[in-house]
């Protein structure tokens, strides 16, 4: 089963972020690292990508005269998108564990982060004859 690993956050988490020191920073991507060379060496490992800052973010909504509908997203104002993994795991329960130790990477000072991190299957169609 395929799931899906969200990480969220808000312009106000990511300033913090960004304030943390290069230990802390290091210390973090560190762990994150580890848990990837670890769910590949697994076969659990699908992918995990960053996004670009959400100021570059764009909503489309829909098409008018040829061209589509855009918008910036306001990361002031609510929760936007940060990256994901992809995972292929066995039962509902190992995604679960695995959103548990991205969220449970330390932050400023070795403290746990504990950012919430969704965790959705891929949906699977049946094949159409």
């Amino acid at each position: 089963m395929k799931y899906i690993l969200l990480m969220s956050g808000s312009k106000l988490g990511v300033d913090a972020y960004r304030a943390w020191s290069r230990k802390d920073i290091d210390a973090h991507m560190a762990v994150l690292t580890s848990l990837n060379r670890e769910l590949t060496e697994s076969g659990e490992f699908v992918a995990t990508q960053a996004l670009v800052p959400p100021h570059e973010a764009k909503a489309v909504h829909g098409m008018k005269e040829g061209m589509p509908i855009t918008d910036g997203i306001f990361p002031e104002s609510k929760e936007f998108l940060l990256g994901y993994w992809i995972v292929d795991v066995a039962t509902p329960e190992r995604a679960c564990e695995i959103a548990g130790r991205i969220s449970a990477a330390p932050g400023p000072g070795g403290v746990p982060t504990n950012m919430p991190i969704e965790v959705r299957q891929l949906a699977v169609r049946a094949p159409q004859s």
